[in-house]
């Protein structure tokens, strides 16, 4: 089990060269494509690659395209052909593209790629039965590894996609899967503070644990994720004392929204201003890493940066408190961070009257966005107003009507679950939007300044002489499209998809009763034999 400071960085990336003897390379590649952990280099790309036999095949084929596959042993190309087994095709397309990115020296080849350092051993183990080996190398010089984010255990599994939405972490930077998990359910929680609404939140959260409806089973990874809102959202109904709007179920326990809105508005801003300063903490660990100290002090997002917000809060805090000393300090910290932060920016400039107009320009942008960013939190006071205001249009609507009689009870009670309804479905949303922008433009953008690269491994199933998939197989059968440690990234298994098309069941091409028109048996005056031999001539052609 990773200590806390592994689970705080992006999986450990080893560059590898896997070696093995040329007879048994496509062994070799057939398991390594089955771990799925090895992000290979040198692979051509589609429209690069040389036709090898299995790709010129696979290109007269007319069947839809589907998710390779590969088989165990070398299968014969014309039969699959005849089959139209283009799963079986497409597989043994790529494992050509990857023996020719493979460096031939003597009896051996050898290709070089990325592999988390957790994988090695099982993946030295695995290569072992065909006498190849694994042979740890070092990191090439102004090469940064892919990023893999780890995604052991149900709760950070359903928190990555926040991180992943935004961007691929830089492989030096912390990840920050779990703060910013926490810190968007909190935000959430708080402009969708009701604790009937939460209750409802969370009765689907163990909906979707459950796989319903099927037409969501592939979000299932993401129930720990809603139940964490829903949690967040019942609290905050508790502290307004909102049910189902302020219907007088529960106490308020801190404040009402509708009747201390200031309290609420002074609460979301300073709950914005420690979020901001913990965002940037971590920028200056980031920039630490990225470029040392000379980058963790001179960055906008790093020291000169928190000093400058840190300065500009203390001047604040001075003149609403009338505190000369406090005024002052502030002022002579924001100069501090002004000189810090304009050396940066400086630097990277082309230098001259250019680089000066352009570092003042930027100065600007600076100090206005660490105002603009602080107030931004004030959404959260907003959004959780407008739920209390129309939980309380719905309540009062309702106790209108049963006021009427009893044949207006009917109706009472039908706008309490439409307006109920109405006001989950659109706050939900509405808070959902806010928080992930939030998210995104106050907190990562102080965290990030670039990008990584993401770990692409290259996976393809096994299929046993059936065209059943065996072994490891990709990802997780319920739905959860998130690979495990070394499997392949969202954008991959998306990019299959997209290109792919349906998964097509194994062994379809042998099917034929399902199309009269395409069963071989339904022509007498068809040869088999002739069929193959005019494939094979297609083909050479």
């Amino acid at each position: 089990m990773p200590s806390w400071t592994e689970s705080m960085r992006p999986a450990r990336m080893q560059r590898i060269a896997i070696v093995v003897p040329r007879a048994a390379l496509r062994d070799a590649l057939v398991k390594v494509a089955g771990t799925g952990c090895v992000e290979i280099d040198g692979v051509p790309e589609a429209g690069e690659a040389s036709r090898g036999p299995a790709a010129r095949r696979l290109q007269l084929l007319r069947s839809p395209a589907t998710p390779p596959m590969l088989s165990a042993a070398a299968p014969d190309l014309d039969d699959l052909a005849e089959r139209e087994r283009a799963d079986l095709l497409s597989g043994e397309a790529e494992l050509e593209a990857h023996s020719e990115a493979a460096v031939e020296r003597g009896p051996v080849r050898a290709l070089a790629g990325w592999c988390p350092a957790s994988e090695v051993p099982r993946l030295t183990e695995l290569l072992k039965e065909t006498g190849g080996a694994v042979v740890p190398l070092r990191t090439p010089r102004g090469v940064d590894p892919p990023t893999l984010l780890t995604d052991e255990g149900a709760v950070r599994k359903s928190f990555v996609p926040l991180v992943r939405t935004y961007g691929t972490v830089p492989y030096a930077d912390v990840d920050p899967t779990i703060p910013a998990g926490i810190a968007y359910v909190v935000m959430f929680g708080m402009m969708f503070g009701d604790a009937g609404h939460g209750a409802l939140l969370l009765v689907a959260a163990l909906l979707l644990r459950a796989g319903r409806p099927r037409a969501l089973a592939h979000l299932r990874y993401l129930w720990p994720f809603v139940a964490a809102a829903a949690t967040t959202s019942i609290a905050a109904g508790f502290a307004y004392g909102e049910f189902f709007g302020p219907t007088g179920v529960l106490p308020v326990l801190w404040l009402n929204p509708l009747d201390e809105p200031v309290r609420l508005l002074t609460s979301a801003v300073f709950l914005g201003a420690v979020l901001l300063a913990l965002s940037y903490a971590v920028g200056i660990v980031n920039r630490w890493r990225e470029g040392g100290p000379a980058g963790a002090l001179y960055a906008a997002s790093g020291v000169a940066g928190a000093t400058l917000f840190v300065s500009l809060a203390l001047a604040a805090g001075g003149l609403a408190l009338h505190l000369t000393a406090l005024l002052v300090a502030g002022a002579a910290a924001a100069a501090t961070g002004l000189a810090l932060a304009a050396t940066g920016i400086y630097a990277g400039t082309g230098g001259g009257a250019s680089g000066v107009v352009q570092t003042g320009i930027q100065l600007f942008d600076v100090v206005i966005r660490i105002g603009a960013n602080v107030v931004s939190f004030a959404r959260l006071a907003a959004f959780g107003l407008t739920h209390a205001a129309l939980g309380g249009i719905v309540w009062q609507g309702t106790t209108g009507l049963a006021a009427g009689g009893p044949a207006a009870i009917v109706l009472a009670v039908l706008v309490f679950t439409l307006g109920n309804a109405l006001t989950f479905a659109l706050e939900a949303l509405v808070a959902g939007v806010q928080a992930l922008r939030l998210e995104f433009y106050e907190l990562f953008s102080r965290v990030f300044e670039g990008e990584g690269r993401p770990f692409r491994p290259w996976r393809i199933p096994t299929a046993d002489p059936t065209g059943d998939p065996t072994g490891d197989q990709t990802g997780d059968q319920t739905g959860d499209p998130t690979p495990a440690p070394g499997g392949p990234t969202a954008e991959r298994t998306a990019d299959r998809t997209a290109n792919g098309g349906p998964a097509q069941a194994p062994g379809r091409g042998m099917d034929r009763t399902a199309d009269p028109g395409t069963d071989r048996t339904a022509n007498p005056g068809t040869d088999r034999g002739t069929q193959r031999t005019t494939k094979r001539t297609e083909v050479a052609t």
